[in-house]
């Protein structure tokens, strides 16, 4: 079994909006400076997402995007399903039929990967993430960057006006 960089980046982006999102709606553009994820690739996820009912969106100014529901009970394997990724670690994706339509002889043992990979990641919710210390200094770290950039945009911009720009 490989996640692949979309089930990492949709893993990503939804801790990321729980974490951020408790005063309001969360821009995917904000989320995208955060974490260094394409603004297109976000709004593809959380198409997906969204379909999932796993976030809402939220239209006009300071619009965005919130959890649907508490961050306790979304786990890491219900946002890995709803993009459409995988936790099968067998070559047959679970039929069976991996040696000429039979089960090979591992074929259970990377069944039963597969089944222990997937109750692990049903076991961790996005609020237990969240109250992860390191998990918490990385996103202050984040925090501080996109504050530092914003104000180097500020004062680039006044910088701009008082040259008549």
């Amino acid at each position: 079994m490989k996640l692949t960089t979309r089930g990492r980046y949709a893993v990503t982006a939804m801790l990321d909006l729980a974490l951020n999102g408790e005063q309001g709606p969360v821009s995917l553009a904000a989320i995208s400076q955060r974490q260094d994820i394409s603004l297109s690739y976000l709004e593809q996820l959380f198409a997906k997402l969204r379909k999932n009912e796993l976030v809402a969106s939220v239209r006009g100014p300071g619009g965005g995007y919130r959890l649907s529901r508490d961050r306790e009970h979304i786990n890491v394997a219900d946002i890995i399903s709803a993009v459409n990724e995988s936790t099968d670690s067998t070559s047959c994706q679970g039929k069976g039929d991996c040696q000429n339509g039979e089960a090979c002889l591992t074929h259970q043992l990377w069944d039963d990967l597969s089944q222990q990979i997937h109750t692990f990641l049903s076991g961790i919710s996005l609020g237990a993430l969240t109250a992860r210390r390191e998990v918490k200094v990385v996103s202050e770290r984040q925090a501080r960057a996109g504050a530092k950039d914003s104000d180097i945009y500020t004062e680039t911009l006044v910088n701009a006006k008082a040259l008549n720009l």
